[in-house]
Formats: C-alpha cells, sequence, structure tokens
C-alpha cells in the first residue's frame, strides 16, 4: 500500500506540473500541457500550440474553431523526444486532458506504457485504443480519495 501511495504523491506532483506547463498554449479553446516522465526525470514537455515557425494564434478568428495544424500537447511531447536523443520506451506521459486518437497512436508508437491525466475528453476512442494497446491509464482527480 504504501508504494502506491507514494505513486499516488508522485502523479500528482508531475500532473500539477503539466497543468502548469499548459499555461504556455496560445490556444484559447482549450489549453494543455503535457510532461513524460521516465526513472523519475522529465524527459520532454509539450503543451498545445502551432508548429515553430508560425504564429502563436490556435483558433480561426471567423469560425472560432482550432487551425488544422495545431499540435496537440502530447505530440509536440513525443517529437521532442525524437530530436532530443532520449528514449521514451517504458516511461509515463502525464498530460492534463486525455488524448485523442491520433495521439494515441503516437504514445503506442513511441513506447509510452502508462498515461495519467485529469480531465476526460468527451470522445474517448484514444482512450479506448490505449487500452487495446495495453497501455494502462490512470485517471487522476487531485481531490479524489483514493
Amino acid at each position: 500500500m504504501e508504494n502506491s501511495k507514494k505513486q499516488r504523491e508522485l502523479d500528482l506532483r508531475y500532473m500539477r506540473m503539466a497543468a502548469i506547463w499548459a499555461e504556455n498554449s496560445y490556444c484559447q479553446r482549450r489549453k494543455v500541457g503535457a510532461l513524460i516522465v521516465k526513472d523519475k526525470m522529465i524527459i520532454s514537455d509539450g503543451y498545445n500550440g502551432t508548429p515553430a515557425g508560425f504564429e502563436n494564434v490556435c483558433e480561426d478568428e471567423e469560425s472560432g474553431l482550432t487551425k488544422p495544424y495545431v499540435l496537440h500537447a502530447e505530440a509536440n511531447a513525443i517529437t521532442k523526444i525524437a530530436r532530443s536523443g532520449n528514449c521514451s520506451d517504458g516511461a509515463t506521459l502525464y498530460v492534463t486532458t486525455s488524448p485523442c486518437i491520433e495521439c494515441s497512436k503516437l504514445i503506442i508508437q513511441a513506447g509510452i506504457k502508462r498515461v495519467v491525466y485529469s480531465v476526460k475528453y468527451r470522445v474517448t476512442d484514444g482512450l479506448d485504443l490505449l487500452k487495446r494497446a495495453g497501455v494502462e491509464t490512470v485517471f487522476l482527480q487531485e481531490n479524489a480519495e483514493e
């Protein structure tokens, strides 16, 4: 039991950090942050936003919809790993909102074995795919009882 309590404390700490990282997003509709942790070290981070070199505007002015080229926080964190030389095999991804199906495919291919999230997105196909692939998913609410 002691080990699970310690893991929950770590999960809560990393989730708070992911929430702070989400504040870097320029997106108005939803700000999402992600951290990839391996061996108790943060090996990558990301937040949702436009690709490098693009204007920091996520939504179309007229429709208010998110522009199609906006990267999700998970995709940003995973692509940073590819450029860094780090390895995400066996890592844990902390993300403030549950992953979509496209990000879930990247998570699986990156070898991430555990995903912890604090907000359930209305579409659950990403979580369903992760579970099908054997990736552990943890819905973590800060003030929920154990």
